[in-house]
C-alpha cells in the first residue's frame, strides 16, 4: 500500500486492534425467552413479597441523579457481617466476579507473566487472560473424578512461576470440591497470588474465608449471582490490604451503581432468606442427582454446587441439547469446551417442577 492509499475498513481494523482480541470470540449468551432456563446456575426462587415491597421503597428513595458511593462503604459492611469476613481483611467489589478476574489479570499482564488454573475450569480465566495479553497455562485435572493432580499442579507452578493461580472451589463446570490439603500445598508453592474462587460457596459448606491472613498470598472471591442476585452483578474480593490496595487502583470509579448498592444492602440484612433458598436448592440437587443416576446411558458426577455435570454414553451432547431445546428446556452443552468433557452437559438445579420437566425431557431425548 502506498503512503497515499487509504486503507480499507478491514485493514484499518487489523492494524489497530490487538491480535489477541481479533482472534478471540465474544462470550455467547443464548436467548432463553420462553424456555425453562437451566443453563446459567441462577437461583430459581424469587424473594418474598414483603421484601419486594421494601425493595420498591428503596428504589423510590434512591438518588439516581447522583453518583453512587465510589467505595460502597455501607454495602461492604453489610457483606462483612453477612459473610463473616475476618477483621483486618480488605474488601473490593466488582461488577460481577468477571470484573474482578479482569482486574487481577490486568494487574499482572506485563512482561509475559503467567496465569495458571486447573482444567476443566471456569472458562473466563483463560478468556480474560488471553484478551489482556497474559500468558495462560491450564493444568489437567485427574480424568476420573476431576480432582487436582497434585504433581502436575506443583510441577507447573515450579516451571511457569505464575503471577496468579485461580482455583474454583467448588469447581465449574465439574461441581466438585478440591482437596483442602492439595490447595494448601499450591498456596505454599505459588510465587504470586492465589485466588480461591468461591462462587458456589452457598451450596458447598466449605470455604477458605476464615483462613484469610494465614497466607500472605491468598485472597477469596465470591459473587452474589448464584445466591439469587444475578441481576445486580456483584462480585466480592477479600484478602490482605497489601494486595487489594494495589488491585483497587485498576477498579473503575463508581463501578457499583446506586441501585445495586442499596438493594444488595437491604437484601443482605435478610441474608437468612438466601441461606434458606440455598438449603432448598441443595435438597433439590440431591433429588435430581438420584433421578439422573437411574437413567440408562447417563452418568452424573456428585456436585457441591447448584448444578450437576453429566455425561451421555448413548447419544451425543449435541443431540441431547437440541432435543431438550425443542422441548423448551435450555441447559449448557460443555462438550466442546474441553476434550475430557466430550458428550458432557451441565444442568442448573431448578425448582422441583423445573427439575421434573428436565428429567422427563431428557428421557425423551435419549429414547427418541
Amino acid at each position: 500500500m502506498s503512503n497515499h492509499e487509504k486503507p480499507s475498513p478491514e485493514e484499518r481494523l487489523q492494524q489497530w486492534i490487538k491480535p489477541e482480541l481479533l482472534a478471540a470470540r465474544a462470550y455467547h449468551v443464548p436467548d432463553a425467552d420462553g424456555l425453562i432456563k437451566l443453563d446459567a446456575m441462577e437461583n430459581p426462587y424469587l424473594l418474598p413479597v414483603e421484601l419486594l415491597e421494601e425493595i420498591l421503597q428503596v428504589i423510590t428513595g434512591a438518588e439516581i441523579n447522583r453518583y453512587p458511593d465510589p467505595d460502597a462503604s455501607d454495602l461492604k459492611q453489610s457483606m462483612r457481617e453477612a459473610m463473616d469476613i475476618p477483621e483486618g481483611m480488605e474488601i473490593m467489589l466488582g461488577n460481577g466476579s468477571d470484573e474482578l478476574i479482569q482486574i487481577i489479570a490486568l494487574a499482572v499482564a506485563h512482561s509475559g507473566e503467567t496465569i495458571l488454573a486447573p482444567e476443566p475450569g471456569f472458562v473466563m480465566y483463560k478468556i480474560i487472560a488471553d484478551t489482556v495479553g497474559a500468558k495462560y497455562v491450564g493444568v489437567d485435572l485427574n480424568r476420573d473424578d476431576f480432582s487436582l493432580d497434585n504433581e502436575a499442579m506443583l510441577s507447573a507452578i515450579e516451571k511457569h512461576q505464575p503471577a496468579v493461580v485461580f482455583l474454583a472451589y467448588p469447581n465449574n463446570p465439574t461441581g466438585n470440591l478440591f482437596d483442602e490439603e492439595s490447595i494448601n500445598k499450591i498456596i505454599h508453592a505459588a510465587p504470586g497470588l492465589v485466588v480461591v474462587d468461591e462462587a458456589y460457596s452457598a451450596f458447598s459448606e466449605k470455604s477458605f474465608m476464615q483462613r484469610l491472613g494465614e497466607f500472605d498470598n491468598l485472597v477469596v472471591m465470591r459473587t452474589l449471582s448464584k445466591s439469587g442476585l444475578a441481576g445486580l452483578r456483584l462480585g466480592i474480593l477479600t484478602g490482605p490490604a497489601l494486595w487489594l490496595n494495589e488491585l483497587d487502583k485498576l477498579r473503575l470509579p463508581y463501578n457499583i451503581n446506586t441501585l445495586s448498592q442499596k438493594l444488595a444492602e437491604l437484601i443482605l440484612s435478610r441474608y437468612d432468606i438466601l441461606e434458606q433458598q440455598a438449603e432448598i436448592i441443595c435438597a433439590n440437587r440431591s433429588a435430581l442427582f438420584e433421578q439422573l443416576q437411574l437413567i440408562d446411558g447417563v452418568y452424573p458426577w456428585q456436585s457441591s454446587a447448584n448444578f450437576i455435570l453429566f455425561k451421555s454414553t448413548d447419544k451425543s451432547a449435541d443431540e441431547i441439547s437440541a432435543s431438550l431445546l425443542e422441548q423448551g428446556i435450555l441447559i449448557k452443552n460443555v462438550s466442546a469446551s474441553f476434550p475430557v468433557l466430550k458428550d458432557c452437559l451441565r444442568v442448573t438445579v431448578g425448582t422441583e417442577d423445573e427439575n421434573e420437566a428436565f428429567v422427563a425431557a431428557l428421557k425423551l431425548a435419549l429414547s427418541s
